[in-house]
């Protein structure tokens, strides 16, 4: 525009001086108002853009929609209830004690802190007898959940004051990790930082024992604390408070009705990335084989084909799969209550401001709820059974509902036996209760979702750009009722044949990143521990360095120490990790059979065989250490197991040698991916 000026009045000049310039700026002013009208006209009607894909569809949120404490002051609400949640517990937590605040007089509204904008909690004391009860897991070595990540990145940065913010923080965690339940003891000190006032002490929940029991504890014993922290008085009102509203569909077009889909409708049939949690990639099998020669057990190895997704990952990071629950179990739950499965439902929010529309996407059928939506496997909490509890017909039968639900010793007791031990689902309950025979439609509002499930990734995307590898193991056992409970995953993975005419079976997955990773310098060496199937990511770092050895990188010594029960059973990969130790990809291949001699031997014991070669490549050659599988026993033998070592051949005592593995761990040379 500005050359455009400058040229006119050049022009206009040049004009003043000789006459017959005059003919050539009508000229090009002529042209110039000519091509203004055609570009009017033309732009009158715009290409189509190019629509941009959305997750879920969903529009952009405005500065309101992000605002808890406007929607707080909207609805008249006190008590905002945040998770962090990686499995649904540290949600479904929150959806209790938000439910809870109505039967205190108050009104609570849970919120995803990734949905809302968190600096606002400096805000929260605009709101009389205001206060902020954080729901908190902790996931990995100690790492926020997924949808926390954000406001925990936010508590480290900010110095915002949280002067007159009332809170409490109830954490979830398992005992048998290193980092037990960090992220909630983080939140409840930071907050305390900035200034924040605890109203009520820090919950710590154990999954590795009772966390329901610890949060039944801690509630117990918070909200009387809370109804004399504000003057109020419990309101006596015990009755079941139904969050949904049930309609059903009597004529509806059934290409709007759910069919296993997580997000967007008719996701599963177009296809559209970036694929996530909400917009799983449905994955075909290429290859489902049974690993173990012998033996009881079922070990499989499973290939899924990732072409044309754009799907990246690497070795060390996780698969989520969402498996769907036994069609057995779903017509039983259907004959037992006595419903067409085939109804169409929507379950609706009787809270027209909550985010959350519906407990699972809706229009949908109650058996497309219980087999792609619902966790009917689990034992049921203790809520699930106070609120159905009304239901059973026999005094007796809901009586012990509603003592289970208590937290007195001899209904916690009953719960520890009737549920957990004698490990009963929502099927075997209502199978032992008779007379309980309760709506579909509560019991569903009451089911939490059915989770993805998380698996180390057994190959290398150097190798396998295109394929994941997962390692599995079938669960499968039988109660003390005598009933035979199946993993709901393993169990639907072993299904997943690869047919003879074609047919691929699919999976739908998304990929979760993780710390789990190989040395930057491919030179250093790798120490890599991983009995049974946690030699899975180790099969990924496997492939990685012998594709680098190819490259004519320098590779440092790849040591690995394998476990399983009997050499002719369970030895996994057997001819995979032989062949990598002939061609030199693995420096040192050591694999303890547990029962092949009386005497049990386990990964650690072969650790402190070697005990010179290990502390001579972790202290003198920069050696990363790798620990996958069992976290209860083996992941914690195998670091005393270190420990020794360091005490021993480094002259430390048992303090500094426990130091000195800490350290390892805080520069990232001693990772964990384990379970329990």
């Amino acid at each position: 525009m500005v050359d455009m000026e400058a040229e006119s009045s050049t022009q206009l000049e040049a004009m003043e001086e000789e006459e017959p310039l005059f003919s050539n700026l009508d000229l090009f002013l002529f042209t110039l108002i000519a091509g203004l009208i055609i570009y009017w006209f033309m732009s009158r009607k715009k290409a189509d853009p190019i629509p941009e894909f959305k997750k879920l569809d969903q529009p952009a949120p405005s500065t309101q929609d992000t605002s808890f404490i406007e929607k707080m002051k909207k609805t008249g609400r006190n008590i905002v209830v945040f998770y962090g949640s990686q499995t649904g517990t540290g949600e479904e937590f929150a959806n209790r004690l938000s439910k809870d605040a109505q039967r205190y007089g108050m009104k609570g509204m849970a919120a995803d802190p990734e949905e809302y904008d968190m600096c606002e909690l400096t805000r929260l004391a605009e709101i009389d007898n205001s206060l902020a009860i954080f729901c908190m897991a902790t996931y990995g070595e100690g790492d926020p959940t997924d949808n926390a990540q954000d406001f925990y990145d936010w508590l480290q940065e900010t110095d915002g004051k949280l002067d007159g913010v009332n809170y409490t923080v109830f954490a979830l965690g398992n005992k048998t990790y290193e980092h037990y339940n960090a992220m909630g003891a983080y939140v409840d000190k930071r907050l305390e930082e900035l200034g924040a006032k605890r109203v009520f002490d820090l919950g710590m929940g154990d999954d590795d024992g009772n966390l329901e029991e610890d949060f039944v504890t801690w509630r117990e014993q918070f909200w009387p604390a809370m109804c004399e922290h504000f003057g109020v008085e419990a309101s006596g009102e015990d009755s079941s408070i139904r969050q949904y509203e049930l309609k059903e569909h009597n004529d509806i077009n059934m290409n709007k009705v759910y069919t296993g889909e997580l997000g967007r409708l008719k996701s599963f049939e177009t296809q559209k990335p970036p694929f996530d949690a909400k917009n799983p990639f449905l994955a075909p099998v290429t290859v489902n084989r049974k690993l173990n020669k012998a033996g009881d057990r079922h070990l499989m190895h499973l290939e899924v084909d990732i072409t044309g997704s754009k799907i990246r990952y690497e070795s060390g990071d996780h698969v989520a799969v969402y498996p769907t629950n036994d069609t057995a179990i779903v017509n039983k739950l259907g004959q037992i209550l006595g419903v067409d499965l085939d109804t169409v439902i929507s379950l609706n929010n009787l809270d027209e401001e909550s985010n959350k529309k519906h407990p699972f996407p809706c229009p949908t059928t109650y058996r497309t709820a219980l087999t792609h939506y619902l966790d009917i496997i689990h034992p049921p909490r203790t809520n699930v059974l106070y609120e159905l509890a009304q239901y059973a017909t026999d005094p007796k039968e809901q009586e012990n509902m509603r003592k289970m639900a208590s937290s007195a010793p001899e209904g916690k007791a009953l719960y520890q036996s009737f549920v957990l031990e004698d490990n009963r689902n929502i099927l075997a309950i209502l199978e032992d209760l008779p007379s309980l025979r309760p709506p579909i439609d509560h019991l569903c509002e009451l089911m939490p979702r059915l989770q993805a499930r998380y698996y180390s990734i057994a190959s290398s995307s150097k190798v396998h750009p295109n394929s994941i590898h997962i390692c599995a193991v079938l669960v499968e056992y039988t109660t003390k009722t005598g009933r035979l409970t199946k993993g709901v995953a393993t169990t639907w993975l072993k299904n997943k044949l690869v047919a003879d005419n074609g047919h691929k079976s699919t999976v739908p997955m998304y990929i979760r990143k993780s710390q789990f990773r190989l040395p930057f310098k491919a030179s250093n060496p790798v120490i890599m521990v991983g009995p049974g199937t946690g030699i899975a990511p180790f099969m990924g770092f496997i492939q990685e360095r012998g594709w680098l050895k190819e490259q004519g990188k320098e590779v440092g010594e790849t040591v690995l120490y394998f476990g399983c029960r009997h050499k002719n059973e369970d030895y996994l990969y057997q001819e995979e990790l032989e062949k990598a130790e002939k061609t030199g990809v693995i420096t040192k291949l050591n694999v303890a059979f547990s029962r092949d001699q009386d005497q049990k031997v386990y990964v650690q014991h072969l650790l402190r065989t070697n005990k010179e070669d290990l502390w001579r490549q972790i202290h003198t050659d920069n050696a990363h250490i790798y620990i996958c599988g069992d976290a209860r026993n083996m992941a914690r033998d195998v670091q005393t197991a270190f420990c020794e070592i360091a005490e021993e051949l480094g002259g430390m005592t048992r303090t500094q040698a426990t130091d000195y593995i800490k350290k390892l761990m805080t520069k990232g040379r001693y990772s964990q991916d384990v379970w329990s």
